[in-house]
């Protein structure tokens, strides 16, 4: 990913979670998990197709009619055109708002809600969206595999691009499942509690360079109950960690410093889990080299990456002694390489 292209947000555009359809149907779009969202150059958008952030309008504050007054119904349908200036799945973002601000699940809402009255607390939700706060951050949850995580300001929010690092992990252990596992850059646990959630019998370690995000990741593996599974520690990357692992899991930033980004991920989530150098590889460079001695007898790295970095992150690990496999995302874009090394 050259300082020219557009980035390729992969799993950094906030992906939704998996819809219910609508009985309605206004509005909808496709939002299916894993469906490439065009942010800026998201997943499946190139340099030609790319929104022009540059003429989208600021969006304005709520209109009165959405702040309490009438039914839940048409509220959304409002809601869902002014968000619409800015977001790709605007119908979902209101939904995903309104059951925040009555308390329920969005499921709830859609078969026996939409014509209650709207709730007082919608209209300061909708605020904070129109000004590109991103959903997680507003709702403070973001689901991701099987598991609720909660977030906030100071982490990365979770997306479903980054599921395929667990699809490839549930592959490469299919006979038998990893007894421990490493997650580099855990941010508030995701790829870790994910996967011990996936394997009861396993425990793990997650690593950040961020007290805010390891106290997120701390926090979590509470709420889920996985706490005496998993331990966090504060580091940059693998440094002074003690393997052997048989899964490592990494989702470094990989995005290059001049790239321009959507205002809701450069605005709000941290630039340290986002930016790696002039082309995004800086981090690889410093991991692939600390993974060899860190992984077990039939074990597996599993790193993702930009849609365009399959062929120099390869590189690095094939320097290093891996065989290499590619793993694309459910848009179809590389997302995630497997490497192993030979017994």
């Amino acid at each position: 990913m050259g300082p020219s292209s557009v980035p390729d947000l992969g799993g950094l555009c906030e992906a939704s979670p998996t819809p219910n359809p609508s009985p309605e149907g206004e509005g909808r779009e496709e939002e299916a998990e894993g469906k490439p969202l065009p942010l800026g150059g998201g997943v499946g958008v190139g340099p030609s197709s790319a929104p022009d952030l540059g003429n989208l309008r600021e969006a304005s504050a709520p209109h009165a009619s959405l702040q309490g007054e009438g039914k839940i119904r048409t509220t959304l349908a409002a809601a869902t055109r002014q968000l619409a200036t800015f977001s790709h799945t605007p119908r979902l973002d209101a939904e995903l708002l309104m059951a925040h601000a009555l308390g329920v699940p969005r499921e709830t809402l859609l078969l026996s809600r939409l014509d209650a009255a709207v709730p007082e607390s919608f209209a300061p939700l909708l605020a904070r969206r129109l000004a590109q706060e991103p959903i997680a951050y507003i709702t403070g949850t973001r689901a991701f595999w099987t598991v609720e995580l909660a977030v906030g300001p100071g982490v990365l929010v979770p997306r479903a691009d980054s599921e395929t690092l667990l699809d490839a992990a549930v592959q490469h252990f299919a006979k038998g499942p990893p007894a421990r596992i490493l997650d580099l850059g855990t941010g508030p646990g995701t790829l870790l509690l994910a996967a011990l959630a996936e394997w009861p019998g396993a425990t793990g370690l997650g690593v950040d360079q961020s007290d805010v995000a390891l106290d997120y990741a701390r926090r979590n593996a509470a709420t889920l109950g996985l706490a005496d599974r998993a331990t966090f520690m504060l580091g940059n990357w693998a440094d002074g960690v003690i393997g052997p692992f048989d899964l490592i899991l990494a989702n470094p930033p990989y995005i290059g410093t001049t790239e321009v980004l959507p205002r809701e991920v450069a605005e709000h989530e941290p630039g340290a889990a986002l930016f790696a150098g002039a082309d995004g590889l800086d981090d690889y460079r410093t991991i692939v080299p600390q993974l060899a001695p860190l992984l077990g007898d039939g074990g597996a790295a599993i790193l993702e990456i930009g849609a365009t970095q399959s062929d120099p992150v390869t590189e690095l690990l094939v320097e290093q002694g891996f065989t290499v496999t590619l793993q694309k995302d459910l848009g179809g874009n590389p997302r995630a390489l497997v490497a192993t090394l030979q017994s």
